[in-house]
């Protein structure tokens, strides 16, 4: 892709843009929308269906997990070594993390990989 021709997207969302573009062309999604886009989408059903389910997130849980759907959205998964990386590193890390979500850490990171980047 030329970057002049492109707007509004720098190296890592033409990477990640590749994604919607190959899922739409081989019919897999009905919609080319920006990859951020279909993200944001997954990680609002997500927190929909958490809440449906009881379970409820403080503020700087929000906070956090807002981090990781934007690094999903960025680099397509997370995994635990990617809290020694900003933007995490900076909000404690993956001490951190872990003290948030105590034993659900495991199962969040697990949980958002599946439902955002799937």
């Amino acid at each position: 892709m030329e970057k002049s021709k492109v707007k509004k997207a720098g190296p890592q969302k033409l990477l990640s843009n590749v994604i919607s573009l190959v899922r739409f062309a081989i019919g897999e999604a009905q919609v080319l929308e920006p990859f951020s886009d279909t993200i944001d989408h997954r990680f609002a059903a997500w927190l929909s269906q958490q809440e449906r389910l009881g379970r409820d997130f403080s503020a700087e849980q929000l906070e956090w997990l807002n981090m990781i759907k934007e690094h999903i959205a960025a680099s397509l998964r997370i995994a635990m070594d990617d809290f020694e990386l900003a933007p995490f590193y900076e909000n404690g890390g993956a001490v951190r993390f872990n003290h948030l979500f105590g034993e659900e850490s495991t199962e969040i990171l697990s949980e958002l990989n599946e439902a955002l980047a799937a």
